[in-house]
């Protein structure tokens, strides 16, 4: 089976501060990505400079190849100690990890990091090293299918301090809350849980910068989203042979789009009269489809569902189309290719205005931005 790697980081800044002093980057590489987490020393626009400069020279020297060594060395002679504190530029964690599963962790004054499979801790076997006068904790372990690994600033483990916890949200209190949630299906789903707890912890005043990192391992699933038909007539029959050619679920939005699928294969569309909700247009069947929608209605609800379900918290339980499709986008696909015809439809556009005035167009372009922003692998393709 293949697999993807399914990473989310979200960060609320210190109470007070425009800037956060966390930081994190991602870079995907031949075999897999890499991916750096940042605390910059005390908060605000100093803070934000030491991670941020921290998270880029560690991601380009190692995606560059050059090894941990040269990595720090050069972080430690570029960034400054504080020289009354004594205490590191920025903090960091480093995580190398390939498609095959095989991770390479290193970590630096960060909390430990949590790791989970089967909802049980794992145990990372860290090997301590000395770099430059500075100590570091060095792991090499095996991912598994759906297993966790969550990283966070010590803004997590601080939660609560002044507010309703005297010594804050300690590592092992975290580490029974992750726990508890790690057979979640998706990463932005841990993160945000995390996150939101620390904010509640911090009466919505943060302390401190506070980011969570969480990564999950996650086999692939494909959807295929063709919505509105092709520009020119004459490129139908390319368009049949490209849903043929699908592979994972395939989803039909708009009439016509289904219009010239039905006609091509001379499969009925069947209507789902139950499937009326929220005055939006009922869903159809058909043979080798998944799901057939109703177009520009039923696509502008779905971003909204996706919206209040990453956003607030709130789950998609309606059976409208834009419901039943929002979950298949959400929940039942990991890389999502979506394909929009550019045929110019007189109830939504003026046949004079450029591809932009498209109605249309702007939802289906506002589904790939809050769909790659849930962490999804998404591509977006006009015909």
């Amino acid at each position: 089976m293949e697999y993807y790697i399914d990473a989310s980081y979200k960060s609320i800044n210190k109470f007070g501060e425009e800037l956060c002093g966390d930081k994190v980057e991602t870079a995907k590489t031949e075999d897999g990505c890499l991916l750096v987490l940042s605390d910059g020393l005390g908060s605000g626009v100093k803070a934000n400079i030491l991670a941020t400069l921290t998270s880029k020279i560690a991601i380009t020297m190692l995606k560059g190849g050059s090894s941990i060594e040269e990595t720090l060395e050069t972080i430690i002679n570029t960034l400054p100690e504080c020289k009354v504190r004594k205490l590191a530029y920025s903090t960091f964690t480093i995580i190398k990890l390939n498609n095959n599963g095989d991770c390479y962790m290193v970590e630096y004054e960060n909390p430990p990091t949590f790791f989970y499979r089967n909802g049980c801790d794992v145990s990372i076997d860290r090997k301590e090293r000395i770099i430059k006068g500075k100590t570091i904790f060095e792991s090499h372990f095996k991912f598994c299918p759906d297993d966790l690994l969550t990283v966070v600033s010590d803004g997590a483990v601080h939660a609560g301090v002044g507010e309703y916890l005297n010594l804050g949200w300690q590592w092992e209190n975290i580490n029974d809350f992750l726990r508890d949630i790690s057979k979640q299906k998706y990463a932005t789903d841990i993160t945000n849980s995390l996150l939101d707890v620390c904010k509640t912890l911090y009466n919505d005043k943060p302390g401190d910068d506070t980011t969570v990192l969480s990564i999950k391992f996650q086999p692939v699933k494909y959807l295929n989203l063709f919505t509105g038909p092709p520009k020119n007539i004459e490129d139908d029959e390319k368009f049949v042979k490209r849903v043929e050619e699908c592979q994972g679920i395939v989803v039909l939005s708009g009439g016509t789009t289904a219009n010239i699928i039905s006609k091509a294969w001379k499969e009925e569309v069947k209507i789902d009269l139950d499937g009326y909700e929220n005055n939006l247009p009922p869903v159809g069947y058909m043979r080798g489809v998944g799901l057939v929608t109703e177009g520009l209605l039923t696509l502008n609800k779905t971003v909204e569902y996706i919206k209040e379900y990453i956003y607030e918290g709130k789950e998609v339980t309606s059976n409208d189309g834009a419901g039943i499709l929002g979950r298949l986008l959400l929940f039942d696909a990991s890389h999502i290719k979506i394909v929009a015809g550019t045929a110019v439809n007189p109830a939504h556009q003026n046949p004079d205005f450029p591809i932009d005035f498209n109605i249309k167009l702007k939802v289906v372009t506002e589904l790939e931005i809050i769909l790659k922003e849930f962490g999804k692998s998404v591509t977006l393709e006009y015909v």
